[in-house]
């Protein structure tokens, strides 16, 4: 499997894209700014969303995708594209979102029997079957019910697979942990959205700042390639550097738009 990082940015600005992942040419991990960069005929094979939580940097494009492909999926047969979230999500994006004021209702759209959009519920925990991709909800810790997903990749020659970890937008949560002991962790995406110098900022909001990420880091087993993504604009250099004095055994790097990964 080819996963390409569309956005990984925690807010925008020239050069930087909300969080979007494209996982071979049919699912979406997130749909932020990044989405903007697909070209339509790509967006037309997407059918499946996965939504890590409801707010906006993750989630604005979900409506304008349906809005681009629509036309072009029925002329072709395709059904509704499907987004996969929490209950909770799936309630927010309702509420919020396609009420008919900051977007048609894409789920009804353009006919109650035949949407461009289908949300459908999962739970932490839930290993989901999307084109023959192993899926799994792993557990967040954020200011909405949210989640992370980890992808399987092949199984080696112990017959276990290495995984892709996406923890979501997250605080410090043990619950992660608890479970990626249990697994063969190939690449790590976390986040790490401000400085050491906001960190009760970090606390506040639920997210991690440097010194909060080593500890996290800490509760990884082996050496890992970690990719750090959902920085604020600006704030690269100075997160990167802060993160870089690190007493880790991982290989830490900053993640990047147009990045491409191999799952095997």
């Amino acid at each position: 499997m080819i996963l390409n990082v569309l956005g990984c940015s925690g807010s925008i600005a020239a050069g930087c894209k909300t969080t979007a992942f494209l996982l071979d040419d049919d699912v979406l991990i997130d749909a932020g700014t990044g989405v903007g960069d697909v070209d339509l005929e790509a967006l037309t094979r997407v059918d499946h969303i996965l939504v890590s939580h409801s707010h906006l940097d993750h989630v604005l494009s979900i409506g304008l995708i349906a809005d681009g492909v629509m036309r072009l999926r029925h002329a072709l047969g395709r059904g509704a594209i499907q987004v996969h979230a929490l209950p909770e999500t799936i309630a927010a994006l309702r509420t919020h979102i396609f009420n008919g004021v900051i977007w048609p209702d894409f789920t009804r759209l353009p006919s109650a029997e035949h949407p461009a959009l289908q949300l459908v519920p999962f739970a932490v925990g839930d290993l989901l079957t999307l084109n023959g991709k192993q899926i799994e909800v792993l557990s967040a810790v954020h200011t909405v019910p949210a989640v992370g997903f980890a992808v399987a990749g092949q199984p080696g020659p112990d017959g276990v697979p290495g995984w892709w970890v996406y923890t979501g937008d997250t605080g410090p949560n043990p619950l992660l942990w608890e479970r990626l002991r249990r697994m063969k962790v190939a690449h790590l995406i976390i986040e790490t959205a401000f400085s050491d110098e906001e960190r009760q900022l970090a606390r506040i909001s639920r997210h991690l700042c440097p010194a909060a990420l080593g500890q996290e880091l800490a509760h990884l087993q082996g050496s890992v390639d970690v990719h750090i993504t959902h920085i604020k604009p600006g704030e690269m250099e100075a997160v990167m550097t802060q993160i870089g004095q690190l007493r880790t055994p991982h290989r830490i790097h900053a993640l990047a738009a147009g990045q491409v990964m191999r799952i095997e």
